[in-house]
């Protein structure tokens, strides 16, 4: 059994689930199908989520129990889960021992559970499992614990619904990528485009799906727009959630502008020359294409630019791999530094909670330093004879 991608006749993709003869699994495809279908969720996470739903099926099939009620041994399958390795193991079990590590960590276990949940529930919805398995899944409550104003006129039960298995993380924030990092990088380099790329992510803050998904009419780069029908002033770039062929996809719902300096905007000039100069005028509408190794012309995935990052983080000699993420992280703090509030950063990241800018501000230290020192000593405030 294992995840299989498909392709609809319009050309959406989304993944499901095959067992061993290639048959779908069809409870988990209408799952997956309603979860990209009327959902709208990306691709990519279908493809998590029936990985997800697959691990869980075999830990059923393994372990002789229905898929439809097995949810009442949740706990097993959370240690199964830990402890038995994927179709890469050499072994189908793991017996744990002292200094084992485990298979999976508390995150990607959390992240099954997850994705197992809401199969579950829409499996109960569409009355393949029975009711009662929402109960082994989830805390229910009555609203009898609430004041009378806060009830229902109608009496009707109302659930107010928490996981009940969900392990512990340790909390590791991801860390900014210095700023002496990035310039290295930029300085390994060896296209215009690759330069274009890194500042698209360490100076912009786009993600890596963001920036494969750009067209070329994204970039508005004049200081007056209106003749493109564009009101945003100054030199921008729209990010719009699109379902683009190469995979990519903004994690925002929303499209909003993003204004870049002259920097960014120098980089863009120089990467249309060299696009034109291998390309020529035509070719794929979107902005970053391979241009050095087949398919010529095709639009760049995620993962490549993943792939690149790495690949300038080992040029430069650094002792630590930046990754997209470090990059967007390192734009935020630095607009931080920079004197810039947190709505700003919010509106920069395209982010919809004003809570959500907070794990990507990462304080250079000498702004931590010069805020201590701004700091009277008591003795300046003291009276003469306190002294």
């Amino acid at each position: 059994m294992r995840a299989f991608p498909v392709q609809l006749p319009s050309g959406t993709r989304y993944w499901t689930v095959v067992d061993d003869e290639l048959g779908v699994v069809e409870d988990a495809d209408r799952f997956l199908r309603e979860l990209r279908l009327a959902r709208g969720r990306a691709e990519t996470t279908t493809k998590a989520y029936a990985e997800a739903v697959v691990l869980f099926l075999v830990w059923c099939g393994s372990t002789r129990r229905e898929w439809r009620t097995a949810a009442r041994d949740m706990g097993l399958f959370m240690l199964w889960l830990k402890w038995t390795p994927g179709n890469g193991g050499q072994r189908r079990v793991v017996v744990p021992g002292p200094g084992v590590k485990p298979v999976r960590g508390e995150s990607r276990i959390n992240t099954v559970l997850t994705a197992v949940r809401m199969f579950l529930v829409h499996a109960v919805v569409n009355k393949a499992a029975p009711a009662w398995v929402l109960d082994q899944i989830y805390e229910l409550g009555d609203d009898r614990d609430l004041p009378q104003e806060a009830r229902g006129e109608s009496g009707a039960m109302r659930y107010r619904m928490r996981a009940r298995h969900r392990l512990q993380e340790p909390e590791s924030a991801i860390d900014r990528a210095g700023d002496e990092e990035i310039v290295a990088m930029f300085l390994q380099c060896r296209s215009a485009r690759d330069r274009l790329i890194l500042l698209l992510l360490s100076r912009v803050g786009l993600r890596p799906g963001q920036a494969a998904g750009l067209r070329r009419c994204d970039p508005h780069l004049l200081m007056d727009s209106r003749s493109l029908g564009c009101d945003v002033e100054g030199a921008h770039v729209h990010v719009i959630r699109r379902e683009n062929e190469n995979g990519a996809w903004s994690k925002s719902k929303k499209s909003w502008a993003l204004p870049v300096d002259f920097l960014v905007v120098q980089a863009f000039d120089q990467y249309a020359l060299e696009r034109h100069e291998r390309r020529g005028a035509g070719g794929s509408d979107f902005l970053l294409v391979n241009l050095f190794r087949p398919p010529y012309g095709a639009p760049m995935t995620t993962d490549a630019i993943g792939e690149l990052c790495e690949s300038l983080s080992r040029r430069a000699g650094l002792a630590r791999k930046i990754g997209p993420r470090m990059c967007r992280h390192a734009m935020a703090s630095n607009v931080a530094d920079a004197g810039g509030h947190l709505d700003e950063i919010q509106a920069l990241l395209g982010q919809k909670s004003a809570e959500s800018p907070r794990p990507y501000l990462h304080p250079n230290p000498s702004r931590l330093r010069e805020a201590v020192e701004r700091v009277p000593l008591p003795r300046v405030n003291a009276q003469e004879g306190d002294r």
